[in-house]
């Protein structure tokens, strides 16, 4: 055991330092030996002081040796040429390590408060230093380490005309379609389509939100809810096989077209179209989230101040429920936005001939021209769109005030929706949920027939290929075929699920709550992950963490931390819309009774923010399980994902076996969903509803 805690390999920083010539190393022990000895002093702005510098002298002393020095000596030649050959390097950071890191960031925090930041609350500081440090190591650097490829030559020199040699081409910005039959380029192309699908999620979202929670029957309201999370909880490409086999060429509306009126199929289908009905259905659901939170927080005691004075229920709708609405607007607008842009799988599958920046980013990566820096240069131009709609959001939203949860008693009755807004909302969101309903039982009846288009007989003989049970000598044996990549998916995305809500969530407390330099920027980098598409992220990774500091490349941590990172905003966003609402009155009432932020947090606010808590677990849950382009190029032959299954399988042409696979991770993931919303609850927020004992 000691030779085993001594070795080169496998020995500790300590060990390494004294024994193995890294001496490097021992900055982080000077750091941690710094900062306790001011924690010894009184507290005040000396010892913020001392505990400052005790930090940084520790986080950059392993930072910076961190990043200069590989696994073979110095990572560039130019510190080769200054400083000489290193006799050895250095291999990637452990637990041991990363545990010091932690240290010396919560310290840096308690250092920054002592010195009179944040109003001298430890926590908070220590919060933001934290969330920062997090967004810095997993979201800002590797899509840095990716971007910054665009910059350089083929011939590995930096030139910032490298970026406008790449993607000034008419291929990118071609006009072509507004005067001949040819198409625009992929820019415009990918910016047409996200406008058309932000928009149109935000109002099927905002419908169904407002059929749910304010609709005159409220037996609907679970089956709504059901419906409108259905497309949440599906593999991407099964509501793309599902529109296939409707519109398709060899689909049923075109075979009924033929038979009834001789028209020839086509392949009318794919295209914009296509692509903008698939996204529809996969990202409404997550409009409808965000907007059901938000309508639920609406104060019904401003109507009934509205209707008193006289105002009508379509009066007192379009001027007072309408307006308090916009932050959930502006959010799911925002996020369905960005999922278009980086949406990979749905123009994959239906796109045709009309091009986007994801697909495009793709065929750069993993195509014959195998050109990183052109996938890097239209991720650039991704991330331009995004932080466009991100500063225009804030810019519309400004400083207005849309509190309505205050800390004052509320017992009123939610309005009904007027009567022309309800017909409108039905007529609009009922088709829509049931046509739901057409595409999935189209996509499920594949995996209960045995050859779909030639045998149509009934069979489970797919379920059993995938997850066979038999009874061995030693017990139950897992014979399907399926079963190791559902453990694997369903441990990593049980474990990424609470630390992207929590994580998510502290974020969005942060900017609602708290004022600090860096606050823009800060937001944005929570974000970046949504502009960034799911390939881009996945080599991001590889590129970043495949060698030292931090090598993860090949383990299950690296599919959970992007798990964690790239369902991130969504709890942000959400969790941003909820505060909106909340009245500051509530946190200082609690100060006053001398409660710490952490307490406030934890008894005022959270019970305050249910529906963004249920919103972020189950998005990031069901996304972890659901994901495919992020991961595809993580997985191994040990961890590998539901969704790898089930492309191999498609891609063998098994579509049976596919298809039964997605049945049981719907019908797994719906319980989960259904179990969080149970242990979580509803926000009670002391309202009464209509026909209660007044």
């Amino acid at each position: 055991m000691s030779k085993l805690f001594s070795e080169q390999v496998s020995a500790n920083g300590v060990t390494q330092a004294a024994v193995h010539g890294r001496a490097w190393l021992w900055t982080g022990m000077a750091g941690l030996l710094i900062a306790g000895l001011g924690a010894l002093l009184p507290a005040g702005r000396r010892q913020g002081g001392v505990l400052v510098a005790g930090a940084l002298v520790g986080l950059l002393g392993i930072g910076v040796s961190g990043f200069t020095i590989g696994a073979t000596g110095w990572s560039y030649e130019w510190l080769n040429a200054a400083l000489g050959a290193l006799p050895q390097g250095q291999f990637g950071i452990g637990w041991g390590g990363f545990v010091v890191l932690v240290c010396l960031v919560m310290l840096l925090g308690s250092g920054i408060a002592r010195l009179g930041y944040f109003r001298g609350d430890v926590f908070v500081a220590a919060t933001v230093v934290g969330c920062a440090a997090l967004l810095c190591l997993f979201v800002v650097f590797p899509v840095a380490k990716s971007l910054a490829a665009a910059f350089y030559t083929e011939d590995g020199n930096f030139a910032i005309a490298a970026v406008w040699n790449r993607i000034g081409t008419e291929r990118v910005w071609g006009l072509g379609c507004l005067r001949s039959g040819v198409h625009c380029g992929v820019a415009w192309n990918t910016l047409y389509l996200a406008l058309l699908t932000a928009a149109g999620t935000t109002v099927l979202g905002t419908m169904i939100a407002l059929i749910s929670e304010r609709g005159s029957d409220k037996r609907i309201q679970k089956p709504l809810s059901a419906l409108a999370m259905l497309p949440i909880i599906t593999p991407p490409f099964v509501v793309g096989l599902g529109l296939i086999l409707l519109f398709g060429r060899a689909g049923i509306i075109n075979q009924l077209l033929e038979s009834w009126f001789g028209v020839v199929p086509s392949r009318w289908f794919y295209g914009v179209f296509g692509v903008w009905l698939a996204q529809l259905f996969a990202f409404t659901p997550i409009a409808y989230m965000i907007m059901r939170g938000v309508v639920q927080g609406i104060s019904p005691s401003l109507e009934e101040a509205a209707q008193t004075l006289r105002a009508s229920r379509m009066k007192t709708f379009t001027t007072v429920t309408l307006p308090l609405l916009a932050p959930g607007l502006a959010n799911a607008f925002l996020v369905g936005f960005i999922e278009s842009i980086a949406d990979f799988g749905n123009p994959i599958l239906l796109g045709g001939d009309y091009a986007v920046l994801s697909t495009d980013i793709f065929f750069a990566i993993v195509g014959a021209s195998l050109d990183q820096g052109m996938a890097a240069a239209l991720a650039l131009v991704l991330t331009v769109f995004a932080l466009t709609v991100f500063f225009v959001q804030r810019r519309i939203l400004g400083s207005t005030s849309f509190t309505t949860v205050s800390g004052k008693g509320d017992a009123g009755v939610p309005m009904e929706l007027p009567t022309l807004v309800r017909r409108v909302c039905t007529w609009v969101a009922g088709p829509w949920l049931a046509f739901t309903v057409v595409v999935y039982l189209f996509a499920f009846a594949g995996g209960f027939v045995k050859i779909w288009g030639r045998d149509y007989s009934l069979t489970l003989v797919h379920f059993k290929t995938a997850f066979d049970v038999q009874m061995g000598e030693h017990g139950l044996v897992w014979a399907g075929t399926a079963w190791s990549s559902l453990f694997t998916t369903i441990t990593l995305a049980a474990i990424a699920a609470p630390i992207c809500a929590s994580i998510g969530l502290l974020i969005a407390w942060l900017m609602a709550r708290t004022e600090f330099r860096g606050k823009g920027l800060f937001e944005f980098s929570a974000l970046l992950t949504f502009a960034i598409p799911g390939t881009v992220l996945g080599v991001s990774y590889i590129l970043a963490f495949n060698v030292p500091p931090v090598e993860l490349t090949g383990t299950g941590l690296v599919i959970v931390l992007c798990f964690v990172f790239r369902n991130l905003p969504v709890g942000v966003r959400a969790g941003t819309a909820s505060f909106k609402q909340l009245d500051k009155s509530l946190d200082e009432a609690s100060v006053m009774l001398r409660a710490s932020s952490m307490t406030t947090l934890r008894r005022v606010v959270l019970p305050l923010l249910k529906p963004a808590l249920v919103a972020a677990l189950v998005y990031s849950f069901v996304r972890s399980m659901t994901t495919v382009s992020a991961v595809i190029f993580l997985v191994t032959a040990e961890y590998e994902l539901a969704t790898t299954y089930i492309i191999g399988r498609v891609g063998n042409g098994d579509y049976g076996v596919a298809l039964a696979y997605c049945t049981v991770l719907i019908l797994l993931m719906s319980l989960v969903t259904a179990l969080i919303q149970f242990f979580v609850g509803e926000r009670k927020l002391g309202r009464r509803r209509v026909g209660a004992n007044k």
